[in-house]
């Protein structure tokens, strides 16, 4: 019989911290932490599914995570058996994954999906603030990402998914909740919504919702727009109404050099450029040692930041 795996899937940036947080309060639901790692580095080359065991291992949410590697097992099993640590003594383990969604279901069709939408104006602004991208026509890009995993993988599942919105479940979290407690079986615990005494978020606010109407330009939108075509409104989510700015050939270079500059001086303020050039040089030059101290000071700098 196959075990039972619950995963909420969305885009970074879209709220799966939050959500994560609040199911972790439940009982019989297990929730840790981000999970994508258990899907990065798995791959089925013909000869069967394996992990790249140093990748993973070297991860620095796989160390953070707690987990180890299930003694004498590979692949699809290995896979099984992280998902069992994760469960321990819980209904369901809930994996969080943001990407991979092809992997995760040739793995495990049978899982119950969680799919969490967000505004991609607002993923897309909010990929910048993390120094993920340097202007909003490459912050789309992630949430874009994300969606084309969806496509790829969500056909192969055998239980039709949930979808959460980001914006109702800030409005109506008890509802919301209990929505997803129901799809999986369960009655809702109101210690869900008890997790800002367990960790530096704040209750559901609705002011916070929608903020590309307030911080962003009617030429940022119309990037963003152009960018996602027919696939905002396929989400649900209305267009603007300011005019679409598709790029041209040297706009498009222009967007590109700034996404690069700008994203390269966030890492070089977060942690230093002498770690920066470092990092991609060795990577560049194969110098797997170099590359490798260089990502612990990154590592550790991360952990600091994270909210």
């Amino acid at each position: 019989m196959p075990q039972k795996i619950a995963l909420v899937y969305g885009a970074l940036r879209s709220g799966t911290t939050l959500l994560r947080l609040m199911l972790d309060g439940h009982p019989a639901l297990s929730c840790p932490g981000e999970s994508d790692f258990l899907v990065d580095h798995l791959s089925n080359a013909g000869a069967g599914w394996r992990y790249d065991r140093p990748a993973l291992e070297s991860g620095r949410i796989f160390k953070a995570s707690g987990l180890s590697y299930p003694a004498g097992l590979e692949g699809a099993e290995a896979f099984a058996g992280f998902v069992g640590q994760i469960r321990g003594s819980a209904e369901w383990p809930v994996l969080m994954l943001h990407r991979g969604m092809g992997t995760l279901a040739a793995l495990a069709p049978e899982a119950r999906v969680i799919r969490l939408k967000r505004d991609p104006r607002d993923v897309a602004r909010s990929s910048i603030s993390m120094g993920w991208a340097g202007n909003v026509w490459h912050g789309a890009g992630h949430w874009i990402e994300t969606e084309e995993s969806w496509a790829a993988g969500a056909p192969a599942l055998t239980h039709p998914p949930l979808e959460v919105v980001y914006e109702t479940l800030i409005a109506e979290p008890e509802a919301e909740l209990a929505r997803i407690c129901a799809y999986l079986g369960l009655a809702y615990d109101p210690a869900m919504l008890s997790y800002p005494e367990r960790s530096s978020y704040a209750a559901p606010d609705p002011s916070l919702t929608l903020q590309w109407k307030r911080t962003l330009s009617p030429r940022e939108v119309g990037l963003i727009e152009a960018r996602l075509g027919p696939r905002l409104e396929r989400h649900g989510y209305a267009a603007s109404g300011h005019p679409a700015v598709e790029p041209g050939g040297v706009e498009r270079l222009r967007l590109a050099a700034t996404n690069k500059i700008a994203t390269l001086r966030f890492a070089a303020r977060r942690h230093g450029w002498a770690t920066v050039l470092q990092h991609r040089l060795a990577g560049r030059l194969g110098l797997r040692a170099l590359r490798a101290a260089a990502q612990l000071r990154i590592d550790e700098n991360d952990r600091r930041h994270l909210k």
